[in-house]
């Protein structure tokens, strides 16, 4: 498995925690068990507040299924995938 931490982020002005069709929706798509479904666990998510800005932590066989997953917040925003390692590998390799 490989580790990623996602970074959504949306405009006020698209912001879908207030569409009442969309709020609901992306509950539940970021439910541990539904990501699951898609290949994808996560370790963690977190809003910033008022900074319109979602990010994750987690875990898939690659890239893709990650990707295939946000395709929901692709939407009404940005979505960045990045590559990432746990503290304990980087001071194993002794590199970021």
């Amino acid at each position: 498995m490989s580790l990623f931490v996602v970074k959504h982020q949306h405009s006020a002005e698209t912001c879908p925690a207030g569409n009442p069709q969309m709020a609901p929706f992306l509950v539940q798509h970021v439910s541990p068990p539904n990501a699951a479904e898609q290949g994808v666990t996560i370790h963690g998510e977190a809003v910033v507040n008022g900074g319109h800005a979602l990010y994750l932590i987690v875990d898939a066989d690659d890239q893709g299924p990650v990707e295939h997953y946000l395709t929901p917040f692709a939407q009404v925003g940005t979505v960045e995938v990045l590559p990432s390692s746990t503290c304990e590998q980087v001071v194993a390799r002794a590199a970021c």
